[in-house]
């Protein structure tokens, strides 16, 4: 080949790489600004947010922009934060951390919610014949796995002196567990808000116990350790977010609610009002103090074999703003 022609063609080269790389580093920034969060229905604040537009107008100035990403209930919003497809988690049950450590996810948390015991029941249709914990003994009952219901089903049985075992589990995400109930394919639905608001109110139900003396019923916000490291401004720009919404949720609740209804699949906003008195909505920093009770829910698990392996809850990650 002559030395001008592979010249030429050693130059076209040299450019195509240049190109690839400038490429990719171009990409590898739209990433690295583009915060994904997971949310499921049950995560009101953060519905609130992407409704109104104030969390993208916040993390403007960090030149970050969102994508948003729903998810049937917690334990595969957590899956999603575990092998890297989202950065950040809505808030998500109790229970929902737990079962993540155990699957080996290395989570931090950057905030939660105070107790609502009452945001979750163990109900029945108005005509069932059971009308005691006890009598669960031997039926079918929906519940959603690794939720926080899951939890305080564990913990009501146990008040009942029944073990898990003593039931048929249905594992069934929220619209199916209200499909299943409602037509009478299993005997109770140990369900969360909005889902036990929509119940009770659309549907004739009893409930057989809820979560006062039993589950705390806290909601927890997580990350990866690896991007709370990397982003402590954006969590406390997040976090800000949070407590602006709850503040102006619990002072407009019927304003939220009509805000809220077509988000819920057009669910009547006096019932979306009703749920919304059950959640606490007090926002708060995670202390590693509060965190007492995950390991209550944790050693519940083992002891009834839902666990594979034994999990310590208080080795994860706590964010605090420096």
């Amino acid at each position: 080949m002559p030395k001008r022609l592979r010249f030429f063609f050693q130059s076209i080269l040299a450019m195509g790489l240049v190109l690839i790389l400038v490429t990719a580093n171009a990409q590898a920034a739209d990433e690295a600004k583009k915060l994904r969060i997971g949310y499921q229905k049950s995560s009101t604040l953060i519905s609130l947010l992407k409704s109104n537009g104030s969390l993208e107008r916040a993390l403007a100035p960090l030149d970050i922009s969102l994508s948003w990403h729903e998810f049937p209930n917690g334990q595969p919003l957590l899956e999603a934060l575990n092998v890297g497809n989202i950065d950040l988690s809505a808030d998500v049950a109790d229970t929902v951390p737990v079962f993540a450590q155990a699957a080996g996810a290395e989570l931090t948390y950057f905030a939660q919610e105070a107790a609502s015991p009452s945001a979750q029941a163990v109900i029945v249709r108005e005509d069932s014949p059971l009308t005691s914990l006890e009598q669960l003994k031997g039926k079918k009952v929906a519940v959603t796995k690794a939720a926080g219901s899951h939890y305080l089903l564990l913990v009501a049985l146990a008040k009942a002196g029944l073990k898990f075992s003593d039931i048929q589990p249905a594992y069934l995400t929220p619209a199916d567990g209200r499909a299943a109930f409602e037509n009478r394919k299993v005997d109770a639905w140990v369900t969360w808000e909005p889902f036990l608001s929509g119940a009770q109110q659309q549907l004739p139900t009893r409930t057989l116990a809820d979560g006062r003396d039993l589950a705390d019923y806290k909601r927890y916000y997580l990350t990866s350790s690896k991007f709370a490291q990397a982003n402590p401004q954006v969590l406390n720009v997040v976090f800000e977010q949070l407590l602006s919404a709850a503040e102006w949720l619990r002072a407009n609740p019927a304003e939220a609610a009509k805000v809220l209804s077509p988000l819920w699949g057009n669910l009547d906003p006096a019932i979306v009002e009703k749920a919304n008195s059950r959640r606490s909505y007090q926002v708060q920093r995670v202390e590693r103090a509060s965190l007492n009770e995950q390991q209550k829910i944790a050693d519940a698990f083992v002891a009834e074999g839902l666990l594979p392996r034994a999990v310590d809850a208080l080795d994860v990650a706590v964010w605090l703003e420096e």
